[in-house]
């Protein structure tokens, strides 16, 4: 299960980023695309936070 948890948290993470950069190079949709990428960032720090706590 911690592996499971890790490999999903670390893809959140990086998708995150990817919409970090992304907000960036689109026209349109801005804010909304970069806020995404902080609550996936977010929720990527939470998974390992609460559930591999022990």
């Amino acid at each position: 299960m911690n592996i499971v948890a890790f490999v999903v948290a670390f893809a959140i993470f990086v998708f995150g980023f990817w919409l970090f950069g992304l907000a960036f190079s689109v026209t349109a949709m801005m804010g909304p695309i970069f806020i995404a990428g902080i609550l996936c960032v977010s929720i990527a720090m939470a998974i390992p936070f609460h559930l591999l706590r022990d």
